[in-house]
């Protein structure tokens, strides 16, 4: 089990070669991190058994008070709750922390009376740090449309 960042050894026919008049900022974003290798800019985890998670954008950073916090950091954190399916977390202005993050989440198994907002700001507060625990949680509804015919 290791987590790590997702890089590619060899090119694929589809793959980036530029960036449009600014060559030099496409080899400082995907070939100079990681010498040898395509730095894909994601977040990974391999499994023992050789799966692998993605399990975010490494450059989705959200400046907290001075602490730089990745977004996928929070969202790992909050999917490890046993009531949640899903989470995105985003980041919003801040008047006084200069940004704020609030955490987007599709529940499963919500029981009546559940404070999981509450739990979930705790949980941050515990594995990441106190400034980390969001002023805002949204919970969001899965009424999808009913897509399939008949």
């Amino acid at each position: 089990d290791v987590s790590g960042a997702l890089c590619i050894s060899q090119a694929w026919p589809g793959m980036a070669r530029t960036i449009y008049k600014d060559h030099k900022r496409f080899l400082e974003t995907y070939l100079t991190p990681y010498p040898g290798f395509f730095f894909t800019g994601d977040g990974v985890y391999r499994t023992s058994e050789g799966y692998y998670q993605l399990t975010g954008r490494l450059d989705d950073i959200i400046n907290i008070s001075g602490h730089r916090l990745g977004t996928a950091e929070v969202e790992d954190v909050v999917n490890h709750h046993g009531a949640v399916a899903e989470s995105a977390v985003i980041g919003y202005p801040h008047k006084i922390k200069g940004e704020g993050k609030m955490p987007s989440f599709l529940p499963q198994n919500i029981f009546p009376g559940t404070t999981l907002a509450a739990e979930l700001r705790e949980l941050i507060s515990k594995k990441i740090a106190k400034y980390a625990a969001p002023e805002y949680v949204q919970v969001t509804q899965a009424n999808w449309p009913n897509t399939h015919p008949g």
